[in-house]
């Protein structure tokens, strides 16, 4: 369950690549629609080599938002999703906005 109030800290693409759960040391982050969620507390679900690890290290939003679980669908824009799509990704946000922490927010490299 989240229990901290969203944080705005910036997290750059560059860096947010270091927390996709293949360094045991790390927690394990997901972007959606620029929000970064700290679902470290599912590691049997999101960490190397599980189901949804694919989702993890980057902002996934356009394959959330497509139910998708393809590499290539993982990215941040989400512009050419369709009206129904666009609802899922809402409810995907919705979903981890209960459950996991907003650690930051994703920013670009420079």
């Amino acid at each position: 369950m989240a229990t901290q109030p969203p944080k705005t800290d910036p997290i750059t693409v560059s860096e947010l690549k270091k927390y996709d759960g293949t360094d045991p040391s790390l927690p394990i982050y997901v972007g959606i629609k620029g929000d970064v969620f700290d679902v470290s507390a599912k590691r049997e679900v999101y960490g190397a080599g599980n189901g949804y690890n694919v989702f993890t290290g980057k902002d996934s939003s356009k394959a959330l938002g497509k139910s998708s679980l393809k590499i290539e669908d993982c990215v941040a824009d989400y512009s050419d999703l369709t009206e129904k799509e666009l609802q899922t990704l809402d409810e995907w946000h919705a979903f981890f906005s209960k459950r996991y922490n907003i650690v930051g927010k994703v920013v670009p490299d420079n």
